[in-house]
Parts: C-alpha cells; structure tokens; sequence
C-alpha cells in the first residue's frame, strides 16, 4: 500500500525559507506522478508542484515559479519542495500526493490517488 510522509512544515517569517519532505514507500515510484498541493483556510486545495518520477517533466503554479523547487532522491524515494521567499498569503497547510501515471501531470487533486498527510506552513509578516 502506497504511504507518504510528510515532514518539515513550521512556522517562518516572510520571505524565509523552508524545505518540505516526502518519503514514500509502497509503490513502484518510477511510474509516478509526485506533486505538491496547498490549501489554505477557507480555499480550495490548489496545486503548488510536480514532477514525473520518470524524468524529464516538471511543472508549477505561476505562483511559485521561480521560488520552489521541486526534487528528489531516488535513493530515499523521497520527494521534496524547497520554498524559497515565502509571503504570508502562502501560509496553508501543504500536502504530497502521488499518482500511478508516467506520462502526463494532473494539477487537479482529485485526479491523485493518494495522499499524505499534510503539514502546516505558517509565514508571518
């Protein structure tokens, strides 16, 4: 059974850094789709990032591009979101999600199977 663990929310002033992880186990990773989801209170669950497991595609919200970073350490099967100069409004709690497709990346949640559980990003003003 696919599992992922998320770790490494907390609480960071504006325009901070912070390095989210996800460790997976279950699953055979290689023909995955692994993505980044955040939700803040009172709004929908919105895509943030993700990456073919396979290689050679990666995406991102307008939002973040330039700022986070998505990668990963084959070796761990462990995915990570390195955000880099946080605002405050992305204060929310952020979720790793993966999907069995190696050929195309959904940016709608519930196109992904599984879910970790999430972690709360706090950035204060």
């Amino acid at each position: 059974q696919v599992q992922l663990v998320v770790s490494g929310g907390g609480l960071v002033q504006a325009v901070g850094s912070l390095r989210l992880s996800c460790a997976a186990s279950g699953g055979t990773f290689s023909t995955y789709t692994m993505a980044w989801f955040r939700q803040a209170p009172g709004k929908e669950r919105e895509f943030v990032a993700a990456f073919l497991w396979s290689g050679g595609r990666w995406e991102y919200a307008d939002s973040v591009k330039g700022r986070f970073t998505i990668s990963r350490d084959n070796a761990k099967n462990t995915v990570y979101l390195q955000m880099n100069s946080l605002k405050p409004e992305e204060t929310a709690v952020y979720y790793c999600a993966t999907r069995p497709r190696f050929f195309d990346i959904s940016r709608v949640s519930r196109e992904y199977a599984y879910w970790g559980r999430g972690t709360q990003v706090a950035v204060s003003s």
